[in-house]
């Protein structure tokens, strides 16, 4: 059973790794907005360290999520051909509410647990699969978690949001 007291980030994201049978690593840190900031506190976590943004389509009525490590620069133009929706553009803080309960600087693939229609649909860097721990936050930038692999794709299916592991830079 964990003990939630302790630890930071929404409940929801804890209770659903529990229900699952999922292990984690918790690591506790200042609040950080960015992936840049908060890599200063990274040092000795093994693990596939992501950045996680969100965007909709020029229509406003998709939203996509791209995970890819943090270290690489995300080619926009290349990326707005895979779903052939136009333009993307960041999704605003409202939007980001909406369909994934979070505010700005704590995007993650834990905020799925709030889309429960599974409008939200993800890009994973292909290159992630080779990672055998990947970290996020949990819905709040003042941690980070680490998982194992299979574990997150136990947690994809779980959400039942669609995702497809794609080549996203150059």
């Amino acid at each position: 059973m964990i003990n939630f007291d302790n630890l930071r980030g929404h409940k929801e994201v804890y209770q659903t790794l529990e229900t699952l049978s999922i292990k984690f690593e918790y690591h506790e840190h200042p609040p950080v907005p960015t992936v840049e900031e908060a890599s200063k506190y990274w040092a000795g976590i093994d693990s596939a360290h992501c950045k996680n943004l969100f965007f909709r389509n020029h229509k406003g009525n998709k939203h996509y999520m791209v995970v890819f490590d943090y270290r690489q620069t995300l080619n926009i133009r290349d990326l707005e051909q895979r779903p052939k929706q136009g333009k993307l553009s960041f999704a605003s803080p409202k939007r980001m509410m909406k369909y994934l309960g979070l505010e700005p600087g704590s995007v993650s693939p834990f905020g799925l647990i709030h889309d429960t229609d599974n409008h939200v649909h993800l890009f994973l860097d292909k290159n992630l699969q080779e990672a055998h721990h990947i970290s996020f936050h949990p819905n709040l930038n003042t941690a980070s978690l680490v998982i194992s692999q299979a574990d997150f794709t136990k947690y994809l299916h779980h959400v039942g949001n669609s995702y497809e592991f794609i080549e996203l830079y150059d």
